[in-house]
């Protein structure tokens, strides 16, 4: 006899239909797994020989047979281990195999029966409700698949689970986890003599650009770049669901709680290519997938290794990672608003004589240059910052602060969903091509400014394009139907040029 179980494979944010085939059959016994299983997935046989003694049964003295399909998928996890102990009891007759052909089944095996939680919960709820099944998870992760909608069984044990599937013990239907409260960083009444900052600040959260800032150290850069989520409109019910995909994929949804909130993630310098884009092992998202409809904040970018920066040049632009495998081809989605910040030189006190190394200038070149020309390319808004004096610390705190700043944002960012509702683009930021030209080509001086600019500053066909994407920004703020020469002029302020020895 032959039972079988559906369950899921994920690949990226993408979950394949798999079947558990389980066969018992004459002959010397075994218990066998095949289907291109990784160790987890071959460890699942004594897991699920632990799991089902645990209920008082033992295995036949037969041949097991279990056969994850498609065979050619690779099955990573340790999530097929609830629907091989499933497909195995139906084919012993304990439980009914027609009533498991309803469901579609994901969880982990404890040694004494216990279903414990894995990742991808989400994704496995929503292809179950694509193909019209239910869905069998670990109860303590019920309230993230319940968002999905459709029928959800949440088992705390296997004992239980094969009570509700009996019918002597019904099991309650999970409600889906609450959401999240709205948590702020900072206000921006903290930030203190960094007017131009606060400005540039403000430009890239209404139109969702990217942001280098260089300055001294204790200039305001990292709470800068903390102030932003909170000047950010929260996510809508589907931003929030792509970014709750993510999460449960990485394993980090916990308690089914979905958030508002747009992601702020702030690695290390020294985190690995695979730690920033993804990739390892077992492939998962990476922090710029982690950080997907939000801020990825690099401190001190260039101590970060180059090669690893310079991995994040194809998200940056595409808003997408694909990682490649010799048995496999993973994407995940990377549309991130990347905020950076650099001391100008290995000192930091670059232009200060009194405390600026004796190399200088050649210490801020040789620095600033383990930072490729093509990623600075790719960010629109480069901000050069000035020390903090004592005397404007000595300030009273500003009378505007993100409340303020943040229903400026709100009101660009609308202007710009109604703009773009008709093409893939969400911000000015990710405007392109035919669109971009309707809706950004500045007026005929503006035109001129930008013309005469981008000869003298030598700016590449991507600079250019991103100066019309912040004047388109800076034009939406002001309420100007059309991009003019004041909003040019400003945008090209924000064109940084690398110093020379």
């Amino acid at each position: 006899m032959v039972a079988i179980v559906s369950t899921a494979a994920y690949l990226g944010l993408e979950a394949r239909a798999v079947e558990a085939q389980v066969q018992l059959a004459p002959g010397v016994p075994a218990f066998v797994v095949v289907g291109l299983p990784d160790k987890a997935v071959g460890e699942s046989r004594e897991r699920v020989r632990a799991a089902i003694a645990a209920i008082g049964l033992s295995l036949p003295p037969k041949r097991i047979t279990v056969n994850l399909s498609p065979a050619d998928l690779p099955k990573e996890g340790s999530h097929y281990d609830l629907p091989i102990a499933l497909g195995l009891l139906a084919a012993m007759g304990v439980v009914d195999a027609e009533t498991l052909s309803e469901y579609l089944v994901v969880g982990e095996l404890g040694l004494d029966g216990r279903i414990a939680a894995t990742p991808g919960v989400l994704l496995a709820a929503l292809h179950a409700s694509e193909r019209g099944l239910g869905l069998i998870c670990p109860a303590a992760q019920g309230a993230e698949a319940a968002w999905a909608g459709g029928s959800i069984c949440a088992a705390t044990d296997l004992i239980g689970l094969l009570n509700h599937l009996k019918g002597t013990q019904l099991l309650p239907e999970p409600a889906p986890g609450e959401a999240e409260e709205l948590v702020l960083g900072p206000d921006l009444r903290r930030v203190k003599g960094q007017e131009t900052a606060k400005r540039a600040l403000e430009i890239a959260a209404a139109g969702g650009h990217n942001l280098l800032m260089v300055g001294p150290p204790g200039a305001g850069k990292s709470l800068l770049a903390s102030c932003l989520p909170g000047i950010l409109p929260p996510l809508d019910s589907g931003e929030a669901l792509e970014v709750s995909m993510v999460a449960s994929v990485a394993g980090t949804l916990t308690g089914g709680r979905m958030t508002r909130a747009r992601p702020y993630r702030a690695p290390h310098h020294s985190a690995s290519m695979a730690a920033l884009v993804g990739g390892g092992l077992r492939v998962r998202p990476g922090e710029v997938s982690l950080a997907h409809l939000g801020v990825l904040f690099l401190d001190e970018l260039p101590e970060f290794q180059r090669a690893v920066l310079d991995s994040l040049r194809q998200p940056l632009e595409t808003g997408n990672v694909s990682v490649a495998r010799a048995n496999a081809h993973v994407s995940f989605p990377a549309r991130v608003q990347l905020v950076a910040a650099m001391n100008p030189c290995r000192c930091g006190h670059l232009g200060d004589p009194a405390l600026a190394c004796s190399r200088a200038p050649r210490c801020a070149v040789d620095y600033q240059a383990r930072v490729s020309g093509p990623l600075l390319d790719r960010i629109d808004l480069h901000l050069e910052m000035q020390p903090v004096s004592a005397a404007d610390l000595a300030l009273p705190a500003a009378a505007e602060g993100s409340a303020e700043v943040g229903a400026r944002v709100a009101a660009a960012r609308a202007v710009q969903a109604r703009r773009y509702r008709d093409v893939a683009a969400r911000t000015n930021a990710e405007a392109d091509g035919e669109v971009l030209e309707a809706t950004a080509t500045p007026d005929a001086p503006g035109a001129k400014l930008l013309a005469q600019a981008a000869e003298a500053m030598r700016l590449s066909a991507r600079s250019y394009t991103r100066v019309l994407r912040v004047a388109r920004t800076i034009a939406d703020l002001a309420g100007a139907e059309t991009v003019g020469r004041l909003h040019v002029s400003e945008a090209l302020s924000y064109r940084r040029q690398p110093p020379r020895a």
